[in-house]
């Protein structure tokens, strides 16, 4: 029988609705790849919830890589390491989404804790939050240097203003857009509350993923019903560490997957780009970086550890 990737069975829907006028498109497109993204939940060990640039792909590398060295997995295999679960059932998939706009919010309903029962519900899921600032300047270099055009049509589609990636400023997209600050804080909060109501869910934040990742790896596998040494979570761990990942990057390791090199002249393009925490303070001026401050401490909810005294220690 024939085992289609995901990004096949992908290409297989964007193809055909191409030539479909655009509000037939979006429409097909939304009800099709939310299909495909339950499916393939419902496949899924792990369902990760996270917005774009919270560290989905960097999480996702490393899980693979913990699974992959104990298969004897090859470095050649593993440029692509998005398509491994296809090939190897010992390989658990990772289904990372936003779970709320596009056809991603497909999952998002079906993990409302109000809502009917579903198997997802009873699948170990984990928020990875980020502070909300960082990922709105990390965003806004997303949407405009890495975005692809369908995904980006399909944005534009879900939110009220569309989004000219090509002549926003980042200050504009960062704080007034409709998929900048404000919502992302909204993001958070909702999040939060709907993954710790679930059966196994958990959350988890970046910047405790970038200071000690071998405990969430840990962590993670053993909400999964996995034992992994410390022997096998370090090697997954050096693999993925910021300045292996991004060499990588650059020399266009990855062949398939989020990793893949776009444009290798221009840093700000890469997906593995700074991984900076509160790196967003070099972007704005002092009054700018008081107002996003502002609004997080209003806002935010205080739980996720990006308020107050704790965005002082996560900067210093």
């Amino acid at each position: 029988m024939l085992n289609l990737s995901d990004g096949v069975k992908k290409a297989m829907i964007l193809a055909p609705t191409a030539v479909l006028p655009r509000p037939l498109r979006v429409a097909a497109r939304e009800r099709l790849l939310g299909r495909l993204e339950v499916r393939i939940a419902e496949l899924s060990r792990l369902i990760i919830i996270a917005h774009p640039k919270c560290g989905n792909t960097w999480l996702k590398v490393m899980l693979t890589r913990l699974y992959a060295n104990r298969e004897g997995i090859s470095d050649q295999e593993f440029r692509r390491y998005n398509v491994l679960a296809d090939r190897n059932p010992a390989i658990p998939k990772f289904a990372a989404t936003n779970g709320w706009y596009s056809y991603e919010g497909a999952v998002g309903r079906l993990l409302l804790p109000e809502g009917p029962d579903s198997p997802l519900k009873h699948k170990p899921v984990v928020l990875l939050a980020r502070n909300p600032a960082d990922i709105a300047v990390s965003w806004y270099f997303q949407f405009t240097k890495r975005q692809s055009a369908h995904k980006q049509e399909l944005i534009n589609a879900f939110i009220e203003h569309p989004i000219d990636r090509n002549h926003i400023e980042m200050w504009d997209f960062v704080r007034h857009s409709d998929i900048g600050l404000p919502f992302l804080i909204e993001f958070l909060n909702t999040w939060e509350q709907r993954v710790r109501a679930l059966e196994k869910g958990t959350v988890i934040r970046y910047e405790d993923l970038r200071s000690e990742p071998g405990r969430i790896l840990g962590q993670l596998t053993a909400l999964m019903g996995d034992r992994f040494s410390d022997e096998e979570i370090q090697a997954a761990v050096d693999f993925g560490s910021f300045d292996n990942l991004r060499q990588l990057e650059s020399e266009g390791f990855f062949r398939q997957g989020g990793l893949t090199l776009r444009n290798a002249k221009d840093p700000e393009s890469f997906k593995v780009r700074r991984a900076k925490v509160g790196g967003f303070r070099d972007y704005f001026t002092p009054e700018q970086v008081a107002e996003i401050e502002a609004l997080m401490e209003e806002r935010l909810s205080p739980t996720l550890g990006y308020t107050g005294a704790a965005v002082e220690r996560a900067s210093a």
